[in-house]
């Protein structure tokens, strides 16, 4: 007797887990960091810094939109900036409803790429690089504001934490964290300029499935990384001021590169795909990351939970039409 294979209930479950585990641990949180507390931190945030911190965060999405757009355009497949950002903030507000962090909204983008005419490779790739250009972009940032504030700030911030652990010289280690950024800078570059060049196994890059690392290496890699590297410094600037904002709305500021340096677990860990959003693997990171600067729990939840409310304004967005465009052609590798 033969019918139809039931269908795979693992993913279901996967995704069930994933809520969850979120909801999970955010309710431990706010269980721990008193709800009451944070409520009243909240209700008495300073509403023109809220607002300051909602179009910086807004200029960091249009930003982020612009930068996928040209790493779609070096991949081969330009496409216009009035369909770019529509399409983009879909993906915000998917990653807002969705479970999986930012996995659904990245899935939507990719989708709508391929539709224009993109091969799904292609468009897959794609999302993915512009994830991996944000995240660099945000480690070479939180390098150099790490060194910066080691050299010039005063005893605030990160140098005031280096000098209670008093395990490392301040000045070695801004010379460290700026060398890292500079080497972190030139590294993508280096790659793509080298496997052509130098590796014996370049035909090997040439086999269809990576037809998309071809097309990153020979068609002008420099003038696109550095197009990428200041894209992406752009939109982590403006992430971390929105986050600066939002401690001064609720009265606890911080200098912003003792921020920008918090922030590199903070929007690291709200990518982990659990959950909606980040919700809960971002408060988690900032009461960690925002703990050494005298942060209390409380404050440092309060300050996320501003930063994740702003994609929920920005969700409103999505409504914006997406303009009925002609297809390009897909893109047949070299």
């Amino acid at each position: 007797m033969t019918g139809v294979a039931p269908a795979n209930p693992a993913p279901r479950w996967r995704r069930l887990w994933r809520v969850a585990v979120a909801l999970a641990l955010l309710g431990a949180i706010l269980a721990w960091v008193q709800p009451d507390r944070v409520l009243s931190i909240l209700a008495q945030a300073d509403p023109g810094w809220v607002l300051a911190g909602l179009l910086s965060s807004l200029l960091g999405n249009v930003a982020s939109a612009w930068r996928w757009r040209d790493l779609a355009a070096w991949l081969g497949h330009p496409a216009p900036l009035s369909w770019i950002v529509p399409v983009y903030f879909r993906g915000v507000a998917a990653n807002v409803v969705l479970p999986g962090a930012v996995v659904g909204g990245d899935m939507l983008r990719a989708w709508g790429l391929h539709r224009r005419g993109m091969p799904v490779l292609e468009a897959g790739v794609s999302v993915v690089l512009d994830r991996v250009s944000g995240l660099w972009g945000l480690v070479i940032l939180g390098s150099l504001a790490l060194g910066a504030g080691l050299w010039w700030a005063p005893a605030t911030g990160w140098p005031a934490v280096v000098q209670r652990l008093g395990a490392v010289s301040a000045g070695w280690l801004a010379l460290l964290a700026v060398g890292a950024a500079v080497g972190m800078a030139v590294l993508p570059y280096a790659a793509l300029r080298v496997t052509p060049r130098w590796l014996a196994g370049w035909a090997l890059l040439r086999r269809p499935a990576l037809r998309w690392w071809h097309r990153l290496a020979s068609h002008q890699p420099g003038w696109h990384c550095a197009r990428q590297m200041a894209g992406s410094l752009v939109v982590q600037t403006a992430s971390v001021t929105a986050l600066y904002c939002g401690a001064r709305a609720i009265g606890a500021p911080l200098p912003w590169e003792a921020l920008a340096v918090a922030a590199v677990p903070i929007f690291v860990l709200a990518t982990v795909p659990v959950g909606f959003g980040g919700w809960g693997t971002r408060e988690a990171a900032a009461i960690a990351a925002l703990a050494p600067l005298g942060y209390d729990a409380s404050s440092a939840v309060a300050v996320s939970v501003l930063y994740g409310l702003y994609p929920l304004a920005h969700s409103a967005l999505a409504l914006w039409p997406v303009p009925q465009v002609g297809q390009a052609p897909a893109h047949r590798g070299d």
